[in-house]
């Protein structure tokens, strides 16, 4: 199993934006991961339209937008214009998640479905088939510098047992305190696609990127 890594601009030095993102792209990084939080769904705010679309400008890494907001489903045009290749949203957010799943595809963009730590696998389950990927948060959504939430693992082999059991393809990406060693625990349990914010920013990023897309080795 192959493992992607997608670094989380919240972490970045937003002044740097652009060799930020030439520094993720130099460590073999997969994917940039672009935060939107509303300060209402979640308590912070984060990333706007601007932002992404000078990021898409600064990068040729698919952009992996995680809306933290309340109503995703009147918000999905917006992001799809502004340069997202992939979209997440919350299960507990205000909308019907297969008609957000749906317009996501419409779009001809990756369409994604993420969980809080404290809802239930389950509840996920019957939007799995649509959804190219689901996000597990290890941590509670809204700051970044959290640490894994261990409990979480549970949910991620479940979901993995699922998704194998109905031969799906969905993917399965965690957020949240992901570091050499969580990031072993997340990719034992079935993740795919692992977020790292500051274990990625604070030194040698290609030296992190590389231990967390070889944590299956060691």
């Amino acid at each position: 199993m192959a493992i992607i890594v997608s670094a989380s601009l919240l972490s970045a030095d937003t002044l740097k934006i652009g060799s930020e993102l030439e520094r993720i792209k130099a460590a073999g990084c997969g994917h940039v991961h672009f935060d939107v939080m509303d300060g209402v769904f979640v308590n912070n705010i984060s990333f706007g339209i601007p932002v992404l679309k000078g990021v898409r400008k600064g990068t040729e890494l698919p952009v992996d937008a995680h809306l933290m907001i309340t109503r995703p489903g009147d918000y999905i045009d917006v992001f799809a214009d502004a340069g997202a290749d992939m979209i997440s949203f919350h299960l507990e957010a205000d909308c019907d998640p297969a008609a957000v799943l749906e317009r996501i595809h419409e779009r001809g963009k990756k369409a994604g479905i993420a969980i809080k730590p404290g809802t239930p696998a389950e509840e996920v389950f019957p939007y799995l088939h649509k959804a190219d990927y689901v996000l597990e948060m290890t941590v509670e959504p809204g700051f970044g510098g959290q640490g894994f939430m261990t409990e979480t693992l549970d949910k991620i082999k479940k979901i993995h047992e699922y998704i194998t059991e109905k031969g799906l393809d969905t993917k399965i990406q965690v957020d949240g305190g992901i570091n050499g060693e969580t990031a072993a625990l997340a990719a034992g349990a079935g993740a795919e696609i692992l977020v790292a914010g500051s274990y990625l920013f604070r030194g040698d990023m290609s030296e992190a990127a590389a231990v967390l897309m070889n944590c299956l080795k060691h």
